[in-house]
């Protein structure tokens, strides 16, 4: 049995390539007090998704856009908050390089029996119209 062989250069369709499998500009946050302090700045629930956003200015040293993920107990029991979480993640690689901001940090929290349920497109346009709005109201 062979392994397949790679396309070469010129057989490539603009339409074959998508976006990156990795996004340079995301960091993750990891630290509780970076979550804390998110909590208390701007948020946006849609549907799917609650979002929560601050924006660091200068009071840091870090650059980028930075966004960190959570699920409750309330979304269900380890399998469905894994899940949500790996769709969560899914959803801020495609959507936060376009529409995020630099030097933000976003949190995105799960909701209870939806978001590892909920159709793909719908939570990306759900975070989409969620941005837009944090964005519009930042003081």
């Amino acid at each position: 049995m062979k392994p397949p062989v790679a396309p070469s250069a010129g057989n490539i369709a603009a339409a074959d390539i998508g976006p990156p499998a990795v996004s340079i500009c995301l960091n993750v946050l990891r630290k509780r007090a970076d979550f804390l302090r998110a909590a208390k700045a701007l948020r946006r629930s849609t549907k799917s998704i609650h979002v929560q956003a601050r924006n660091r200015e200068t009071d840091e040293d870090r650059t980028g856009i930075y966004v960190g993920y959570t699920c409750s107990k309330k979304v269900g029991n380890a399998v469905a908050r894994n899940r949500a979480k790996r769709r969560l993640r899914a959803v801020a690689r495609r959507v936060l390089p376009e529409i995020g901001k630099w030097g933000w940090d976003y949190v995105l929290i799960g909701r209870a029996n939806v978001t590892a349920s909920y159709p793909f497109d719908e939570m990306c346009t759900d975070l989409k119209s969620a941005l837009a709005k944090l964005h519009q109201d930042q003081p």
